[in-house]
């Protein structure tokens, strides 16, 4: 069961974030059972969407729900390794699935030549000042799962904790520009429910 805020907030704000580029193709990394590529097949019918994720009962899952998107089985590990081949998106989203450390930036890195000229990378993540709990606001890794984010990360292995202006540097040195940078407030709390930045 998704938590609260994410129902009430990051869901609708990664659509509406991704909707308004009007992009004609879409790689959705990390798509889980596809929730998002469906989304955005709703309110982008015409385009061509392809969700990719590591898990294999995943991708499965995401086939039995819909036909209409292309679907397939790949790790982040692969894709540095070229299993995307020479495709090419006019965004790619990345949602609430960053953890690691090396292994994202040279992600980053492979995904520039993937996104066509005045293309897009999207992410949705946790907010880093709200993500940091009680620990100190520094960039490092951090045991166990994402507390109260998703029951389905309640065995994650530890993750990777970049503070606001870390999450700048690096997208500065993979070689992207900050398009805009958005802070969705959960309506309860009044605190930022995640941070979506908007990449070119």
């Amino acid at each position: 069961k998704a938590i609260e805020s994410r129902q009430l907030v990051t869901n609708a704000a990664i659509v509406q974030a991704i909707t308004k580029l009007q992009p004609a193709s879409i790689l959705d990394l990390g798509c889980g059972e596809g929730w998002l590529s469906r989304a955005l097949k709703t309110e982008l019918p015409q385009a061509n969407i392809k969700g990719v994720d590591a898990i294999p009962a995943l991708i499965d899952a995401a086939k039995n729900l819909s036909t209409a998107i292309d679907y397939a089985v790949a790790s982040y590990q692969d894709i540095i390794a070229g299993a995307l081949h020479d495709a090419q998106y006019d965004l790619i989203a990345i949602n609430f699935a960053l953890f690691g450390d090396e292994l994202v930036r040279d992600l980053l890195q492979t995904l520039r030549k993937h996104i066509t000229e005045g293309g897009h990378l999207v992410i949705q993540t946790l907010h880093p000042v709200v993500a940091c709990g009680d620990f100190p606001y520094q960039s490092g890794w951090r045991e166990g799962s994402w507390a109260g984010f998703s029951s389905d990360f309640k065995d994650a292995h530890p993750w990777y904790f970049r503070t606001l202006e870390d999450w700048l540097a690096l997208f500065t040195d993979c070689g992207y520009r900050i398009q805009s940078m958005q802070e969705p407030l959960h309506p309860k709390t009044g605190k930022p429910a995640s941070v979506i930045f908007v990449l070119k």
